[in-house]
């Protein structure tokens, strides 16, 4: 199944709350005998995940469940490292398999030993769900837990809060079932370059800077385009001048065939006000979202402190979330 971007948690009582976990997508199946490991879209992961063919002694014969495949580091899930599994050389496989554990988990069953959950609704699925043998995602009915989820699970590595009907079946592809809500937060960053369009004949993106212990470092980018395109061109393009230098950015590889857009450098002078939805490893996960210039601030106030999550005490990790998930779901 898939889910629908949303911007607030649904209320009332037909609704369950997980965390959204941020890894690869897996069905996990034991069907005639053979296990397998699917990504969403039917490619085969065991290829890349040869440690998780261990979940084959939990799966009887006849049987598939839903999943997420992530690498936790220090009590949080750690993406950088799980896309370094997806590496072509299968001895670099084997070594970082050992290196870099992944875990497996679930969240949803569609057949279990014989018994076909894929057209049960949802409640009936969770309640099964909780009985098997695998890390499995907690769960919660109660509005005001998910909503400190929400506001929390990024210390966690997580990313965000997945609401789940409760009376509708398994419904492959369809978005019917499931919202999902992002906590968004903003910050002012520094423009300190643009990237130009393939065709190299206008402006694409800005480049977003921060500044940490005095250094500006690179922390992502804001397309340049919508509404507000034409405010963004008049406040850059004359501080890159008639013939601005452009540079490249980035190289082929065996995962990026072409090298990335060109990029031309703007002096420090203009402070962004910018909507954001991850902050991961030092940078925006995604694309940010340009909301306005701020002529107000100076370039100085731009700095990493502000984005940076602050863990509290009592903040989940991702060990006490999956070692709560044997509680049930129906209480709220």
């Amino acid at each position: 199944m898939e889910a629908e971007l949303v911007d607030r948690l649904p209320e009332g009582d037909g609704w369950q709350y997980e965390p959204k976990w941020d890894g690869f997508r897996g069905i996990a199946e034991n069907l005639e005998g053979e296990f397998h490991l699917w990504s969403r879209n039917a490619r085969p992961l065991l290829r890349y995940f040869p440690e998780l063919a261990a979940l084959s002694e939990l799966l009887p014969p006849n049987s598939a469940v839903d999943g997420e495949i992530v690498v936790v580091r220090d009590g949080a899930l750690d993406f950088d490292a799980l896309q370094m599994r997806l590496h072509p050389a299968e001895s670099r496989v084997r070594k970082l398999s050992a290196e870099i554990p992944a875990g497996f988990v679930c969240f949803d069953v569609l057949l279990w030993d014989g018994e076909d959950f894929h057209g049960k609704p949802f409640e009936e699925r969770r309640a099964k769900v909780e009985t098997l043998p695998f890390d499995v995602s907690p769960g919660t009915r109660d509005l005001e837990e998910a909503g400190a989820w929400l506001e929390r699970l990024e210390v966690a590595g997580l990313d965000g809060v997945i609401a789940k009907r409760l009376e509708l079946p398994y419904l492959p592809g369809s978005r019917d079932a499931v919202q999902k809500v992002k906590a968004l937060r903003t910050a002012d960053c520094v423009v300190v370059g643009v990237t130009w369009s393939e065709k190299g004949t206008g402006i694409a993106s800005l480049m977003l800077g921060l500044y940490e212990g005095g250094e500006m470092r690179h922390v992502g980018s804001a397309p340049a385009t919508g509404k507000k395109r034409e405010e963004i061109l008049a406040r850059v393009e004359p501080l890159l001048g008639r013939n601005p230098e452009r540079k490249p950015r980035g190289a082929p590889s065996r995962w990026k065939p072409k090298a990335d857009l060109e990029w031309s450098p703007v002096p420090p002078e203009l402070v962004v006000e910018v909507k954001y939805d991850k902050w991961q490893k030092g940078r925006f996960r995604h694309n940010a979202r340009f909301l306005r210039f701020r002529p107000d601030k100076d370039p100085d106030q731009c700095t990493v402190d502000q984005v940076r999550p602050r863990p509290k005490k009592g903040d989940p990790t991702v060990p006490a979330l999956l070692g709560r998930a044997s509680r049930s779901a129906t209480r709220g």
